[in-house]
């Protein structure tokens, strides 16, 4: 039986709610631990134990408000993501974060400073939509790029050093590699389908 609208939209975004859901567990956890998880678990550039960080600093935070302070864009952006690019949200996703995740590693602040929170990820799928946008043409590309664009167009400001306290790194490499991924996951909409 097919879905409905609704349900089909639902389905969409049940990663996202998901995705939240864990980094609030994951947050509730950490503060019981005092926080070492970020030690343990965070992205150390450079440091080869930091590697584990690449796949879960999105998941750790340095604070409840910290956490907060991602909760709300990565629901709306990853959501617009997710139904912006329904077939290709994982991908896009797995991408954005081991792609930004490495050039966080590589390029960003090392001297024992440790980079948390999901906000690669945000400014990754906000980078994702407006470039499908670009890449794409499509009405529906251009439509999700333009909203992510009015609702979130202050991003751009978060991928410059203001901040000392602030992963601006994760911020930049996250948003260039949330537009390679729509330039790897891209259609072509002049490609002509393979017939098998």
């Amino acid at each position: 039986m097919p879905l409905d609208r609704d349900s089909l939209t639902m389905a969409r975004l049940r990663p996202v709610f998901n995705f939240v859901v864990i980094i609030w567990v994951i947050q509730f956890a950490n503060f019981l631990l005092s926080y070492n998880p970020n030690q343990w678990f965070g992205l150390e550039p450079r440091d080869f134990g930091g590697l584990i960080g690449i796949p879960m600093s999105p998941f750790l935070h340095a604070g409840f408000q910290h956490a907060a302070a991602n909760t709300v864009p990565l629901l709306i952006l990853g959501g617009m993501a997710a139904m912006a690019a329904p077939n290709r949200y994982y991908e896009a996703t797995i991408i954005i974060v081991l792609l930004g995740g490495l050039l966080v590693w590589l390029m960003a602040r090392g001297g024992n400073r440790v980079h948390v929170g999901a906000s690669g990820l945000v400014f990754g799928y906000f980078g994702f939509i407006v470039a499908l946008g670009v890449v794409e043409r499509s009405f529906r590309a251009i439509l999700f790029a333009a909203a992510a664009a009015m609702l979130y167009g202050g991003l751009i400001w978060g991928v410059l050093p203001t901040d000392s306290r602030v992963s601006w790194e994760s911020h930049l490499f996250g948003a260039l590699a949330g537009a390679a991924a729509a330039w790897m996951l891209r259609y072509d909409s002049k490609a002509s389908p393979h017939v098998t």
